[in-house]
């Protein structure tokens, strides 16, 4: 899944239209994964290694020497084979996944001065590909304002449009739906716009 240059002037444009709606900065942030996820191949080679010697020395012959080579192979091939994008992330756990995703996620709130707002009244929308994640961080002006459930509602057109393979049409949807909270709670004032309307693929 990728966004062409159309897709993200597209999204840029629906960042404009619904900041006239209201005082609030509306952010989006893309990544194509949250993490590299280097630290999994040699777990699984490890692991893979330590194991190999238990059915060779039972049910073979074979040399302390051999056995010893056969493990060092074991982990060489192991590791080279989980290097695999997707086998590496195939294999990391789901959790450890969301974690990753979830801190991507607030590093980007703050990296891109979502937090920075002189009403507090920013808001993130984030993805991460790989993860198959997504979510909508509000600043804390914000707090008790919107309720959770109408971000969570706010982000269930994207969550939809991700799962079709329609991304730029799922972020126009959260543009959308975040600007029509913040038009309630941030109505348009003499701010000005502070964020840049765009995109930041990472």
């Amino acid at each position: 899944m990728r966004l062409t240059d159309q897709d993200l002037d597209r999204i840029a444009a629906a960042i404009g239209e619904a900041e006239t709606k209201t005082s609030g900065e509306i952010v989006c942030a893309l990544a194509r994964r949250s993490s590299d996820y280097a630290y999994v191949p040699p777990l699984w080679a490890a692991f893979f290694a330590l194991v190999a010697p238990w059915p060779l020395a039972e049910f073979t012959q074979l040399s302390a020497k051999a056995i010893y080579a056969i493990q060092i192979g074991v982990f060489m091939v192991t590791a080279l084979i989980v290097w695999w994008a997707p086998i590496r992330l195939a294999l990391t756990p789901r959790l450890v996944k969301k974690r990753r995703a979830e801190r991507a996620a607030i590093e980007q709130f703050f990296m891109r001065g979502v937090a920075g707002t002189r009403g507090r009244t920013g808001v993130l929308i984030f993805v991460s590909f790989a993860e198959h994640y997504a979510r909508i961080i509000a600043d804390e002006g914000l707090n008790g304002k919107i309720s959770d459930e109408e971000w969570a509602a706010a982000l269930e057109p994207l969550l939809t449009c991700l799962g079709q393979g329609r991304c730029a049409e799922g972020f126009v949807a959260a543009i959308e739906e975040c600007a029509r909270l913040l038009a309630r709670v941030a109505p348009p004032g003499a701010e000005g716009d502070e964020l840049p309307d765009k995109v930041y693929v990472s």
